[in-house]
């Protein structure tokens, strides 16, 4: 299967429009809040820290470029080709691989794990931001990129973000500038029931190794100027058959 063509259009459309400067989309915070945070909790976890690493749903490549000055390998793959050219552009020196994958193609998930063998994955916000029909696929393409020995760390939104979005989007002001376009373009944050998170792991053969909360910081803040940030849950998950051991929670 593949994702819809209205799907793909939609973040077509949003990254086209995107502005270059650093920190204008609401949820490319800087690494120092993001992805630097979720290393911590993630490094304990992998069992082979030389694997490559692949960012599924780069976007820009702000948190690729970062994870690409501590791992030897970092791959960007993103539905959206305007993303990556975004994320080229970001990235003169190169210090990150950049290439569009949509992750509901299970062939070119296998090709891709093919090409580069097991791998660690880093995913944030692409489940919940996913077409219902879309989810499991997306966390068997987690699956096939691990292999046997690689683990993955998942960011998602947990559902109570639906409503702290639904009361920044119907603000006497309005929705802020930055969550606009997301509206805009029929982009639905938020989308994942958190029970029903588990279970699209467990049926894609994922097992769940350790979980948590973290909030989901943005570069959007309220009018009385303070950050932005949304409930969310972090999970770090390896292949149902070679995980081994139950999940614990920190």
């Amino acid at each position: 299967m593949s994702v819809t063509n209205r799907y793909r259009d939609a973040w077509e459309g949003f990254w086209r429009d995107a502005p270059e400067e650093p920190g204008s989309v609401i949820w490319d915070a800087e690494p120092s809040l993001t992805a630097e945070r979720h290393l911590a909790l993630f490094a304990p976890h992998l069992t082979d820290p030389k694997l490559p690493v692949v960012d599924l749903g780069c976007g820009n490549g702000t948190q690729t470029r970062f994870l690409a000055g501590r791992f030897e390998r970092v791959l960007g793959v993103d539905l959206s080709a305007a993303a990556l050219d975004l994320a080229r552009r970001r990235d003169p020196v190169r210090r990150a691989e950049f290439a569009r994958l949509d992750a509901t193609d299970a062939e070119a998930v296998r090709a891709l794990h093919d090409r580069l063998g097991d791998a660690n994955v880093y995913l944030r916000g692409v489940i919940h931001q996913s077409e219902p029909a879309d989810r499991r696929p997306v966390a068997e393409a987690v699956a096939a990129l691990l292999g046997g020995r690689g683990r993955a760390f998942l960011v998602e939104l947990s559902a109570s973000a639906r409503q702290v979005l639904a009361d920044l989007a119907h603000g006497p002001a309005g929705p802020p500038p930055k969550l606009r376009p997301v509206l805009a373009h029929g982009l639905a944050p938020a989308g994942v029931a958190d029970e029903a998170l588990t279970g699209i792991l467990d049926a894609a053969g994922l097992t769940v190794l350790a979980c948590g909360e973290l909030p989901l910081t943005t570069t959007e803040s309220t009018p009385e100027g303070r950050r932005i940030e949304l409930p969310a849950r972090w999970l770090v998950a390896g292949a149902t058959a070679v995980a081994g051991s139950p999940p614990a929670r920190s």
